[in-house]
């Protein structure tokens, strides 16, 4: 069975936008300056190569761009980012706060579908790939130095915001 008979097209979009808004809330979850630029292409990077990370997985294979066809993937990342902002300003997502609560009721959401819709090997797979979307993010800039010199790899604020997305997920992920 494929992704779009398994699931309704809003639970496609649920499943695809979820990693995405990980990786921005974890960006965003201090302010990093250039690093953050960093962050936002390490999410991107790690986003799309769930594929690669997880080539029998049916629901992330079926939820990414098919790279292979570069017009295609181009027309379903528009598609996808048109409905994905679309979606954000219906719900009144305007700043970093109502970002992570919807994104912490997202993940919790996700959850209870893959639970009901899911082999558990899915789940697992779609979860690890989810979290390590997180953990590059959090890993690809220092916070709190200047210019790259000093400050720490992992910063307090995304530590917190790591851990409350593996909870609403319902992993045991840790960031390390």
């Amino acid at each position: 069975m494929s992704v779009e008979t398994r699931f309704s097209e809003e639970e496609q979009l649920l499943l695809t936008n979820t990693p995405s808004l990980i990786g921005s809330a974890m960006a965003f979850a201090e302010g990093s300056g250039l690093g953050t630029i960093k962050e936002l292409f390490a999410n991107a990077k790690t986003f799309i190569g769930g594929a690669k990370s997880f080539p029998d997985n049916e629901i992330i294979v079926g939820i990414l761009p098919n790279l292979e066809d570069r017009k295609e993937a181009m027309a379903k990342a528009k598609d996808f980012r048109e409905k994905s902002m679309a979606r954000l300003k219906e719900k009144g997502i305007d700043s970093h706060e109502k970002l992570q609560q919807q994104l912490l009721a997202d993940c919790k959401a996700v959850s209870t579908l893959l639970s009901e819709k899911a082999t558990e090997a899915e789940a697992s797979e779609y979860k690890e790939w989810a979290m390590s979307v997180a953990e590059n993010v959090a890993k690809a800039a220092k916070e709190g130095g200047f210019l790259g010199i000093g400050g720490v790899r992992i910063s307090d604020g995304e530590k917190v915001v790591f851990n409350d997305i593996a909870q609403a997920l319902g992993t045991s992920s840790q960031l390390g």
